[in-house]
Order: structure tokens, then C-alpha cells, then sequence
């Protein structure tokens, strides 16, 4: 249970990270099309640069690489959020998936 329950809140942390980068793109400055573009273009761009590198069926990747990908998306995201004026959420995130992930490494649940 413990190991489901890790990896499920591994795979909800994603989710929210994109949805983050949504939310960022939706509220930056410039026209409605601009603003739709970054809404749906980060997420998009970031899900590509997961699947080909940070997810767990990654064949484009080495160890080091898949660390610096989760480093810098998850702090993007946290980032993210903190600019779009949440600091207390975004440093909970980003707390919430430093544990997670050091928990999915400790359980051997990666596949470096």
C-alpha cells in the first residue's frame, strides 16, 4: 500500500506541475492568443521533456539527466506558483515532492 501510495502521489505531483504551468501561462501578460499558447504550449513542451527523459520508461536518458529534469521542472513549477502569488502552496509542493521522491529512491522504486 505504501508503495502504490508513493508512486500514486509521484504521478499526481506530475499532473500538478503541469497544471501549474498552465495556470502561469493563462496569466502572463499579452493577448488572449499569447496567453492560450503558454496555457497549453508548457504543459505540452514539459510533457514531452518528461516523457522522453524523467519518466520511468525514459530510453533517452541517463541518471543525472533524469535528476536534473525533475529538478528543474518541479522548481519551475514551484516558482511558478510562488509568482503567481502563493508562496506557502509553493513551497508545500515543493516540499511534498522532495519527500516523495527521496521515499521512491530509498524504496528502490526508480529504475536508475
Amino acid at each position: 500500500m505504501w508503495r502504490w501510495g508513493n508512486l500514486l502521489l509521484a504521478f499526481l505531483v506530475e499532473l500538478v506541475a503541469l497544471g501549474i504551468f498552465a495556470w502561469w501561462g493563462w496569466t502572463a501578460s499579452g493577448t488572449t492568443v499569447v496567453r492560450l499558447l503558454l496555457a497549453i504550449g508548457l504543459p505540452a513542451v514539459t510533457a514531452l521533456v518528461w516523457g522522453l527523459f524523467a519518466a520511468p520508461t525514459a530510453t533517452r536518458t541517463t541518471p543525472v539527466v533524469r535528476a536534473i529534469v525533475k529538478v528543474v521542472v518541479f522548481g519551475l513549477a514551484g516558482a511558478a506558483l510562488w509568482s503567481l502569488g502563493h508562496p506557502v502552496w509553493a513551497v508545500a509542493f515543493v516540499v511534498v515532492v522532495a519527500a516523495n521522491l527521496v521515499v521512491i529512491h530509498v524504496q528502490g522504486l526508480t529504475p536508475d
